[in-house]
Order: C-alpha cells, then sequence, then structure tokens
C-alpha cells in the first residue's frame, strides 16, 4: 500500500492532467466540439492504451449513450480510431495521437462545408437579385442590386480562395509553409 506522500504525488499528478484535459475541450469548443466530447479525447489521448466505452463511461461519469455519441464524433472528425487488443471482445478506441492531422482533418471538415454553404448562397442571392432587377422599373433598386452583386461576388471570389487554402491545410501543405514542431 503506497503512504501517504506517494498518495499525494499521484493525486497531485492527476489533478495537472485533468487541469490540461479542460484546455484541451475548452480548445476544441473553439472548433465546435462540446466540451464534454474534448474531455473524451484527453481522456482518451491520457490514457496508457486504448479503453471500451465502459471504461470511458467510468473514468468521465458519463452515460454510455454520451460516450458512444462521443467516440462517433470523434471517429468522424478521425481524432478516434478502433483499437484492438488481444483477449477483448469489447470494442476499443484509442485517441489519435497526430494532433497536425487531427487538426488539417477537423479544420477541413468544418470550414469546407460551411464555406461551399456560404459559395451556394452567395450565387442563389445574385440569382435572386437579379430577378427583381429584371422586374423593376426603379433605377435606384436596380443601382443598388448591381453594387449589391458586385459585394456578393466580391464574398464568392473569397469563398473559393478560401477553399484553396482548406485544400492546402487538408492536404498537408501547409506545412511546407509553417512546419509542424516535432520533438
Amino acid at each position: 500500500m503506497p503512504n501517504d506522500n506517494v498518495k499525494a504525488e499521484w493525486n497531485e499528478y492527476e489533478e495537472i492532467i485533468e487541469k490540461f484535459v479542460q484546455v484541451i475541450a475548452k480548445n476544441m469548443n473553439l472548433y465546435g466540439i462540446t466540451p464534454s466530447v474534448g474531455r473524451l479525447y484527453g481522456a482518451l489521448y491520457f490514457n496508457d492504451g486504448p479503453m471500451t466505452l465502459d471504461e470511458m463511461t467510468k473514468a468521465l461519469e458519463m452515460s454510455k449513450t454520451s460516450m458512444s455519441t462521443g467516440v462517433r464524433s470523434l471517429s468522424e472528425m478521425k481524432m478516434v480510431e478502433p483499437a484492438f487488443k488481444k483477449g477483448v471482445r469489447k470494442d476499443l478506441y484509442k485517441s489519435e495521437e497526430d494532433w497536425y492531422k487531427s487538426f488539417t482533418s477537423l479544420f477541413g471538415n468544418r470550414w469546407k462545408n460551411q464555406t461551399e454553404t456560404n459559395i451556394e448562397e452567395a450565387e442563389e442571392a445574385i440569382l435572386d437579385l437579379e430577378e427583381i432587377k429584371s422586374k423593376t422599373s426603379d433605377q435606384a433598386l436596380k443601382d443598388k442590386i448591381d453594387l449589391d452583386i458586385e459585394r456578393l461576388d466580391y464574398a464568392k471570389n473569397y469563398y473559393r480562395w478560401l477553399m484553396r487554402f482548406i485544400q492546402v491545410v487538408e492536404s498537408g501543405g501547409i506545412f511546407k509553409y509553417v512546419p509542424r514542431h516535432d520533438n
């Protein structure tokens, strides 16, 4: 049985790790990931080996349904992957250890979907404005529509540039310009 000093050291260690897991969760929240899913990722990352849903449930004191949903979300973002351990029949999961890869995947997926939607919305707005312009006899309205179509074209050009940027991030080409800091 460990002495009180060793217990205190282990408690101090656990507090430090838990504090950093909270930092991870807060950071992931910037990308639209709930804090509970962020904590799940942190727990998997710092665990020495893969975990079952039951182990995650116990470690995070959350429901098995929440763990399953969180694992599914993290899997879709390529931040968690299934694992195998001889003799274990339950599904096991481990975190993606390469944060650079996780970021490029997460960033790409989140931004690409929104940017594609923004391009579609701008194109739809242009079509709707052109339809109004073709019907109206009000010159001031026609002039305003022309100005706003220019603004929407500018927005579309920006979003197309952003799609190219996202492609550079997703492909890993970003690391030519901003190198990784691997030890």
